[in-house]
């Protein structure tokens, strides 16, 4: 029930902000599939939104009469999974400036801070520990290893990989496949970051999250999908590790998302491959740039 809730409260807060007053809303199955949720809680938005005086709803015409304030809104404390809220408390403590190699991370504090039992952060550790990040210790400490330029090489190499693999296979979904209206919910959504983008520029990293996780999606692989999360992570965190240049580097990125979108949409092998290729390059070089120096060289000197 509680992950129920959490699933409403977060696809609510996601269809709430991309609404534009005056406009009319398609039906609840077409919502359903853009937010790739069930009927019963796609209708369950719309009875909120409704109930906000948000939307007129009257039978199959629902209409936009305002665009949603901040107190519409649930809490972000609500809408993160009981994995969303150990991951950044992961991430942010190895990518922070204090961080470096050798830094020890108990099972036991971290489980205090984020306010959940041992079990479930001894599990995250251990699915994340397969790439090197991080080292099992006796009596439930873990070493951190060091995010090197060798590290980020060979993340990159196999995004690469999983993602050409999966834009690829995103081009041949049949046109009636929901996952081509979520890419269009995600076009919109980069064009009003757009609008507002010198205040909500760093509101970047989740856009750029839900993109490839929707595009590696598509791939229909187990294996992709088990290890893509992982490395979706890094890429997303690193766009909140090293701040310099962020709003030039976001804007840059932004674009390149609009034309992969596009090429995506063309269902052009061509188009994809050239589009994702180039992107991808650009990413990689971000990640590396990211990489704080000196973390880098008291890898190499532990090493």
């Amino acid at each position: 029930m509680a992950r129920q809730n959490t699933l409403f409260k977060e696809a609510y807060n996601r269809y709430a902000a991309g609404l534009k007053a005056d406009t009319a809303l398609p039906s609840e199955p077409e919502i359903a599939a853009e937010l790739g949720v069930s009927r019963s809680t796609a209708r369950a938005i719309l009875m909120r939104l409704s109930d906000a005086g948000i939307i007129l709803w009257n039978k199959r015409q629902k209409t936009v009469l305002r665009q949603p304030t901040q107190d519409d809104f649930f809490p972000e404390e609500e809408t993160n999974s009981l994995h969303d809220i150990i991951e950044r408390s992961f991430m942010l403590r190895i990518m922070s400036d204090e961080a470096q190699p050798g830094m020890q991370i108990n099972e036991l504090e971290l489980a205090r801070e984020i306010g959940t039992g041992t079990s479930v952060v001894r599990e995250f550790l251990i699915r994340f520990s397969r790439f090197g990040l991080i080292e099992k210790r006796p009596n439930s400490h873990w070493i951190l290893k060091g995010f090197t330029r060798e590290f980020a090489l060979e993340l990159a190499d196999v995004r690469e990989m999983f993602e050409m693999h999966s834009a690829a296979e995103f081009g041949r979904l049949p046109p009636d496949h929901h996952a081509w209206k979520a890419l269009k919910a995600i076009e919109r959504e980069h064009h009003d970051l757009i609008e507002d983008f010198d205040a909500r520029y760093r509101d970047f990293s989740r856009l750029d999250e839900k993109l490839h996780l929707l595009i590696h999606r598509a791939s229909n692989n187990r294996f992709i999908a088990d290890f893509y999360d992982v490395i979706a992570i890094v890429f997303h965190y690193h766009y909140q590790w090293n701040k310099t240049f962020a709003r030039e580097r976001n804007a840059r990125a932004i674009a390149e998302h609009l034309a992969y979108i596009e090429a995506l949409q063309s269902r052009d092998p061509q188009r994809i491959d050239a589009a994702c290729r180039s992107h991808l390059a650009s990413a990689r070089q971000t990640l590396l740039q990211s990489i704080p120096q000196a973390a880098t060289e008291l890898a190499g000197s532990a090493a």
